[in-house]
């Protein structure tokens, strides 16, 4: 068994009074958070819970005295837990530099170099309206499950909300945590996570290896043991990007304080929009392949860097900005419901690989036409589709025992 932990976000239903007292406790909350970061920075980021509770939290308390003792408690939490993923961020995508060499092709060779928090410059603030509710502390539900029960400054109040999601979190095999309190496009949010155990998916027992290919051209390449190939077309996906990225050329051309304030709210839109084209994907992958599958995707942490350089100057922001690590993540947490899972395999010549003969010549691949035609035995198909089949082939690998598997060129 293993545990899968998912958001929920119940909307909240508040009184214009109860949306005031909501503003109210969220930003003495992200006052709070940003004095925490500023004492958490300047310790260099060495602290435990005993040295917030001697250094910060009287501090707190005597500022913000309507904050209740669990919030004030809560501060350090949300500070750390923010701390973790920039530095998480930061070991994913390390500090390149060119070397002063060149490769055989004559590009240019860089050097990695990790990082870590004390790259920063300056503490993380936190300019969003927020606050941390502890279960059946901070929070809790009442009058059988219809109403939520809230801290907010000095007080506890009953908030109605939308019960869309009652059979997931109030689940027999479920745990409710930390929920967050949020405002998102003009209405009130309480984000819950909801652990609950399900099956761990064994190598024994997978009866269908994907291999998926991701990019621009097609959203996903997918081919499978059976020999059948699925493809995505992203064209549509790839036109509305495009649009939105004009759109905000104009606009930032205008640089007015309305076209300002009309470039957030795109971007706001853009992202929903991206986000909702990954769920709906992953879903449908999901649902296509069906339990115990293995979807094998490439990791492309130190590919982006490389390529976009390398691409056309009009189609560079499509490279880069694709949402392809989202797409994962969704896939990933799906699959698992489904009792299958998603690993990642080396994206090293997966692209310029014969399937079949299993020759490596990054000239058999034809960008302008999208196709492969192997040189030694003369094997051809959609460059997309060759990328797919070597990349469910390693998943074939990781199936058998091997728990790395990559391609060497000989």
């Amino acid at each position: 068994m293993t545990e899968q932990i998912l958001t929920v976000k119940v909307r909240l239903k508040p009184t214009n009074k109860q949306a005031e007292q909501f503003d109210a406790v969220s930003e003495f909350y992200r006052q709070a958070c940003n004095i925490v970061s500023a004492w958490y920075f300047d310790k260099h980021f060495a602290v435990a819970r005993k040295d917030f509770n001697k250094d910060m939290y009287y501090l707190l308390k005597n500022r913000y005295p309507k904050l209740n003792t669990a919030m004030i408690q809560s501060t350090y939490r949300t500070v750390k837990a923010r701390y973790d993923t920039v530095k998480t961020q930061l070991v994913k995508k390390p500090y390149r530099i060119w070397s002063g060499k060149y490769d055989d092709n004559k590009r240019k060779r860089y050097l990695s170099i990790k990082r870590d928090l004390e790259w920063l410059q300056k503490p993380i603030m936190f300019h969003r309206p927020q606050a941390d509710y502890l279960r059946n502390i901070n929070y809790s539900f009442t009058r059988k499950y219809s109403q939520i029960s809230l801290n907010v400054l000095g007080k506890r109040i009953k908030v109605d909300y939308c019960h869309n999601f009652n059979n997931l979190l109030f689940a027999s095999n479920s745990s409710l945590g930390t929920a967050k309190l949020v405002n998102a496009c003009g209405h009130w949010f309480l984000h819950i996570p909801v652990a609950f155990d399900v099956t761990k998916l064994n190598n024994s027992q997978i009866n269908h290896v994907v291999g998926i290919d991701r990019g621009l051209r097609f959203i996903a390449t997918c081919y499978d043991e059976k020999g059948k190939t699925l493809f995505v077309n992203g064209k549509k996906v790839l036109e509305t990007r495009r649009k939105y990225k004009k759109l905000r050329a104009e606009l930032q051309a205008k640089g007015t304080k309305s076209a300002k304030k009309r470039l957030k709210k795109i971007g706001q839109r853009e992202n929903r929009w991206m986000t909702d084209v990954n769920h709906r994907l992953s879903k449908t992958l999901v649902n296509h392949y069906g339990k115990n599958t293995l979807f094998v995707l490439e990791d492309l942490t130190s590919v982006t860097f490389d390529t976009t350089k390398n691409r056309r100057k009009d189609n560079r922001y499509e490279h880069s900005s694709w949402a392809f690590y989202q797409l994962e993540q969704f896939l990933a947490y799906k699959a698992q419901l489904k009792h299958s899972k998603v690993i990642e395999v080396s994206a090293q010549y997966t692209s310029q690989r014969c399937p079949k003969c299993g020759r490596i010549n990054k000239e058999n691949r034809n960008y302008s036409l999208h196709l492969y035609r192997c040189d030694r035995c003369g094997y051809s198909s959609n460059d997309d589709r060759i990328a797919s089949m070597n990349i469910q082939y390693l998943g074939t690998e990781y199936v058998t025992g091997n728990p790395k598997p990559r391609f060497i060129s000989k």
